[in-house]
């Protein structure tokens, strides 16, 4: 197509360069955007326990983690999509990269949509059912529900900036994600206090508040991309591409379920561990909820990076680039080791003024919150070396493994061990669950990494994505993955 020859330049190359530095350079914007989503998380709780007080952050704290659940149900089929498409991206074949963005955003947009219909439908089973505390339940119903309202927005939000970076850009989402904090923070306060001409909503404000900033956001980075004539955008004749093309659909669904049971294997083992807090008091509670805040900030790296390595591994698989696969997932895991554990190594030292800004300095609170990071702040480098290893793995379709390897980890050893060893502990055995969970999952996921077969693994049929790396490191890899699916000596 004629027109792909000018955007080409917009679409970001990740097959090329010095490995190091691109993945650096192209993990920074990523990580900016995770600060920025998670300070926007933090600010709105410290308005939230400033204004309302520590009732209102238990509400939001257990509203958070329904919809960390809802996310996680379509998080799959973006991660699928933004996987296909840095492999079309990697291949220099954009009108393939165009259809897959049209079949997913259909798809993606619709599944969020009715979960955000049954989300406000059963708002008080689903929080009876996560057994929030009585004080906390009636703030928590208000504020769930306008963010169900918010969740398709949400998502398509997600959805574009992740395609934007499976084909190399990571810089735009960074703007935009700017934009939707900008807002939120800003209003926030003004809608919980009902300050000048706007309402006092409480609670209610806080989830309004994301609401807009995620709408306004998600219709901007959509009206800059068309103004630009971006690659991957759909017009004229590309708008036929919005109806899901079966084949296509099928690998997203399938290949991007096991990606979004793993954010869901996730949630359910937080929503295990948060029903075992609430027993325990809004004031254990609050202070779990705070110091799951901060986990946040010291996982940003490892999620960053990991995101840069798939983005960049996909493109080097579907380039047939196997000789710099090793590499990317090397400098990944170097990266990891220094940014979150200089993150845990400053959380250790300033962890108390840090929470004071949450719970007040004369919050006791503070004494349980600084106790839990303590315990289990550390555990979360060995989990970022686990997320680039699961990064590297998926960019050639190996997606079941890590959902395996997470089911045991974190839904078995995690909340095993916060449920039996209570007994014996108490407390403590929550707050060592999550070391717990992070030693068995780096210790198969490094397994896997060494020994497994997900180098054989495959995307898109007609165009395997594998097959063994050349022996020198040099040659044609995808030349070899073909010949590699037609006989046994590969």
């Amino acid at each position: 197509m004629d027109d792909d020859k000018p955007a080409r330049p917009r679409v970001g190359d990740l097959t090329s360069g010095p490995i190091p530095r691109t993945l650096l350079l192209f993990a920074l914007p990523v990580l900016g955007s995770s600060v920025l989503q998670s300070l926007n998380g933090s600010i709105n709780a410290v308005w939230v326990g400033r204004f309302l007080g520590e009732a209102a952050l238990t509400a939001t704290s257990n509203a958070n983690l329904v919809l960390f659940l809802i996310i996680g149900t379509v998080f799959g089929v973006g991660m699928a999509a933004t996987i296909l498409v840095a492999q079309s991206v990697g291949a220099r074949d954009l009108p393939k990269a165009r259809r897959i963005v049209g079949t997913s955003a259909s798809f993606f947009f619709l599944v969020s949509a009715v979960f955000a219909v049954c989300g406000w439908i059963w708002v008080d089973a689903i929080l009876t059912e996560l057994g929030t505390p009585a004080d906390a339940l009636t703030l928590a119903r208000a504020y769930l529900r306008i963010i169900f309202v918010a969740v398709p927005m949400m998502n398509l939000l997600s959805f574009v900036m992740t395609v934007l970076r499976g084909a190399g850009d990571s810089r735009t989402p960074l703007i935009f994600m700017a934009l939707a904090v900008v807002l939120d923070v800003v209003l926030n306060p003004l809608l919980i206090r009902g300050i000048g001409p706007f309402p006092e909503l409480g609670i209610a404000g806080s989830a309004t508040s994301t609401l807009v900033g995620q709408t306004v956001s998600v219709i901007a980075i959509l009206i800059v991309l068309y103004a630009r004539k971006h690659p991957l955008r759909l017009a004229g004749a590309d708008l036929a591409l919005l109806k899901p093309d079966p084949a296509l659909l099928r690998i997203v669904v399938f290949k991007g379920i096991p990606m979004g049971l793993q954010m869901i294997v996730i949630s359910v083992a937080a929503l295990t561990i948060m029903g075992i807090v609430n027993s325990y008091g809004s004031q254990v509670a609050a202070a779990y909820g705070i110091a799951a805040q901060l986990w946040t900030y010291i996982q940003m790296p490892a999620l960053a990076i990991g995101a840069a390595v798939s983005s960049m591994a996909a493109q080097n698989v579907g380039a047939g680039r196997w000789d710099r696969i090793g590499k990317v997932a090397a400098s990944g895991v170097g990266f990891n080791l220094v940014l979150t554990g200089a993150l845990v190594a400053l959380l250790f030292v300033f962890d108390r003024p840090v929470l004071g800004l949450f719970l007040g300095t004369d919050s006791a609170a503070i004494d349980i919150a600084a106790h839990i990071n303590k315990a289990a702040s550390w555990s979360f480098i060995l989990f970022g070396v686990t997320i680039v290893l699961f990064a590297t793995v998926r960019a050639t379709g190996a997606v079941m493994p890590p959902l395996i390897i997470l089911i045991v980890s974190v839904l078995i050893v995690r909340t095993g061990f916060a449920y039996f060893f209570r007994n014996w502990i108490g407390q403590e055995a929550l707050w060592w669950s999550f070391p717990a969970g992070s030693i068995a999952s780096l210790l198969l996921a490094a397994a896997y990494y060494r020994f497994g077969r997900w180098r054989t693994m495959h995307m898109i049929e007609d165009r395997p994505a594998a097959g063994e790396p050349p022996d020198t490191g040099l040659g044609v890899p995808r030349q070899r993955a073909s010949l590699a699916s037609e006989t046994s000596a590969g």
